[in-house]
């Protein structure tokens, strides 16, 4: 009788112990499901996931206020040499900001566009100021918010499945993140062509284009990013080294013309214009079939977003990223605070009739005095670094 008493309290202590783990392992499971970023010390870098691949791997508040510090101090740490951000799920490395959250809480009297948009532009310039070689695997869909966590870096890998685009003046917006930094750095004129149709490259084309550093064959990526792991205490020459070789012997769509670079004159003459009214005029001239398809994409976009998108990029041209991430952060408060971004959130992502109704709806509407309050300085609100 005691045997089997003691046998029976044995065998219920299992059964909680068990349970017990069962409960464990899935708590843990669930945390793994959802957390947004991944951030991992293995071999000698620092590895930063983005982790939504169901959304494209957008970017939230919540990852920019995990990557920031773990940034930090990677950074400062002896033992990391190296740090790798890419994206789960094979489709995005990521594919913007949470514009739908932001219009939502702004109507909603939130204070989310000022937080985000401040602490993903100090995140952008920590990016861009990090000591240690910092390398993007932009492989799929890399677009607004994802440009700014890649851009900057010293080295950005793309692969054929690489597909980058600055579409913000379709809703209302401008291309931020540093737009005004490296969008009018690229050859020619190339910038002002995609920072004003939001044109998108694809592939090679990205690369040659000058958004990325190296092309990749993405069935490559994962043995690219085990041998940067392998490497020991690799300075930044070391990490580049193996960038080039993989670089190297990517054949993929090598054969292919660029496709901006038969355009590249009709680019370079007609969007040298400083006036969006004069762009258009020019590409009316030109009258080719790239130059209407142009006009025609141009003339979708908000008119407000284009005059501030062309003056954003001109004054860029001279400015530090810095100095450029400050004049966009008082550009995105300002976008905030008027008609056109809701409109273009409510036409693309909620109703999506793809019909914004834009006020102004000329461009000839939007005055100098309009486009001036966009830059004027905020004060005490000012990004600060």
């Amino acid at each position: 009788m005691g045997q089997q008493f003691v046998w029976r309290l044995q065998s219920r202590f299992s059964s909680i112990r068990r349970a017990s783990v069962i409960l464990q392992h899935l708590r843990m499971s669930k945390h793994t499901e959802t957390a947004e970023v991944l951030l991992e010390r293995r071999g000698c870098a620092g590895v930063i996931t983005l982790n939504r691949p169901k959304l494209l791997n957008a970017l939230s508040l919540n990852m920019i206020r995990q990557i920031y510090p773990q940034l930090k101090k990677w950074e400062r740490d002896p033992d990391t040499f190296l740090i790798i951000i890419k994206g789960a799920g094979g489709k995005a490395f990521c594919a913007g900001g949470d514009i739908k959250a932001l219009s939502e809480a702004k109507k909603a009297g939130q204070t989310l566009s000022q937080d985000l948009f401040r602490e993903e532009y100090i995140l952008n310039n920590a990016i861009a100021s990090c000591q240690k070689p910092y390398v993007a695997l932009i492989d799929g869909i890399t677009m607004g918010g994802g440009v700014g966590l890649s851009v900057h870096g010293q080295f950005r890998v793309a692969t054929e499945r690489s597909l980058f685009a600055m579409p913000e003046t379709g809703i209302g917006l401008f291309p931020d993140v540093g737009g005004g930094y490296f969008l009018p750095r690229l050859q020619g004129k190339l910038g002002y062509f995609l920072a004003l149709t939001g044109f998108r490259l694809k592939g090679r084309d990205v690369h040659r284009a000058g958004i990325a550093t190296h092309f990749v064959d993405s069935e490559k990526l994962h043995v690219l990013e085990e041998e940067l792991l392998a490497l020991k205490s690799p300075s930044a020459e070391d990490v580049a080294g193996v960038l080039e070789s993989y670089h190297a012997k990517s054949k993929m769509g090598q054969d292919k013309s660029i496709i901006f670079e038969e355009h590249m004159d009709k680019i370079n003459s007609c969007f040298s214009a400083n006036t969006v009214e004069q762009i258009l005029e020019n590409l009316r001239q030109d009258g080719s079939p790239f130059a209407m398809e142009q006009i025609k994409v141009i003339n979708k976009m908000s008119p407000t977003s284009l005059k501030i998108t062309l003056r954003q990029l001109m004054e860029g041209s001279t400015k530090t990223l810095q100095e450029v991430l400050t004049m966009e952060y008082r550009l995105t408060q300002a976008c905030m605070e008027g008609h056109d971004f809701h409109e273009g959130v409510r036409a693309v992502l909620i109703d999506k009739d793809q019909t914004p109704k834009w006020k102004p709806a000329d461009l000839k509407d939007v005055t100098d005095e309009d486009l001036n309050s966009y830059f004027k300085s905020l004060g005490s609100r000012d990004l600060k670094f």
